[in-house]
């Protein structure tokens, strides 16, 4: 079996975070960098500040919790629909060749926010992936953030 390592990752779990919450930050509209696509009644989309690609999103919860039976069939929902809705956006946007969509509950599993459920959306291509971040732990952006959100942004002000 081969191992892939990632260890420049471990900056970003390991750093304590003072301060509030950056989903629930995100939903009131007080999210330092300000990257908010989406805030809802019961959900909020934003892009991910230490994305793997270009166009990676978070979709959490406004309740304030780590875990997954702590949502209500409501709260569910509407992340799922904002998942749907989110996967077609990125599609229109920047036409990718598949995803990876997944959530991380629990440090044990890898979660950096352990508190606060979300869902990552990650859009992939057909060799996204090079040799930069195992020479020189450098992942290689093709799209600043202010840009991926001045293009997603629009699209996120329709719903």
């Amino acid at each position: 079996m081969k191992q892939l390592w990632a260890p420049w990752r471990s900056v970003y779990f390991d750093t304590p975070r003072d301060g509030e919450c950056i989903f629930c930050a995100a939903h009131r509209g007080t999210l330092e960098y300000g990257q908010v696509l989406y805030a809802g009644a019961a959900s909020v989309v934003m892009l991910n500040k230490y994305p793997y690609n270009s166009g990676h999103l978070l979709i959490a919860p406004v309740n304030h919790t780590g875990r997954v039976e702590d949502l209500t069939d409501a709260e569910g929902a509407d992340m799922h629909r904002l998942l749907r809705l989110s996967v077609a956006i990125l599609t229109s946007a920047f036409a990718p060749q598949g995803f990876n969509i997944g959530m991380n509950v629990g440090h044990a599993a890898g979660a950096g926010i352990v508190d606060h459920l979300h869902t990552h959306v990650v859009p992939r291509w057909n060799g996204d992936c090079n040799f930069m971040p195992v020479l020189s732990e450098v992942r290689v952006m093709p799209e600043h953030l202010e840009a991926t959100y001045n293009k997603l942004k629009p699209f996120f002000d329709k719903i």
